[in-house]
């Protein structure tokens, strides 16, 4: 690896091989059909059942973008739409059991990934690390970031 390189970079590819690694992993646990985008989609519906306009704008895309993403994840049977109860011309984006099951595989990739990391680096480097993480997120001067698909 490159001397030096800029730290932008660094954090790109660091971020690019977590996920390479958990995709394969979820696809050796039976989900093979995960597009780059679903995670985000799964987090922000989660616990909050948003229609596309409001996942679109979570997203920070337009909602023809977030249109496509959802069509593929219900043709994959990760997403379902119903009828908003307040509003019938509201249809409100849930995920299904699939998507809960994947998101439970998905977060012990996660607890495990973190876990090889304090093993082979010490928990003492992991710690500092999340806590540069977290300070870069957290960082007012570029507000609240939007949790926008690759």
């Amino acid at each position: 690896m490159q001397e030096n390189m800029d730290l932008g970079v660094l954090l790109n590819l660091a971020f690019g091989s977590f996920k390479e690694q958990l995709h394969q992993h979820l696809a050796q646990q039976g989900y093979a059909d995960v597009g780059s985008s679903f995670g985000y989609v799964f987090r922000l519906l989660e616990n909050n059942p948003q229609n596309l306009k409001q996942l679109a704008e979570s997203l920070g895309m337009t909602p023809q973008g977030a249109l496509k993403i959802i069509n593929d994840m219900e043709a994959k049977a990760y997403v379902r739409r119903e009828d908003d109860t307040t509003d019938a011309r509201v249809r409100l984006l849930h995920l299904t059991p699939r998507a809960l099951a994947l998101m439970k595989v998905a977060r012990a990739f996660h607890q495990e990934f973190e876990h090889r990391l304090i093993e082979s680096m010490g928990a003492s480097k992991v710690k500092a690390m999340r806590a540069v993480l977290e300070h870069i997120n957290a960082d007012a001067e570029y507000g609240v970031p939007k949790l926008r698909p690759l």
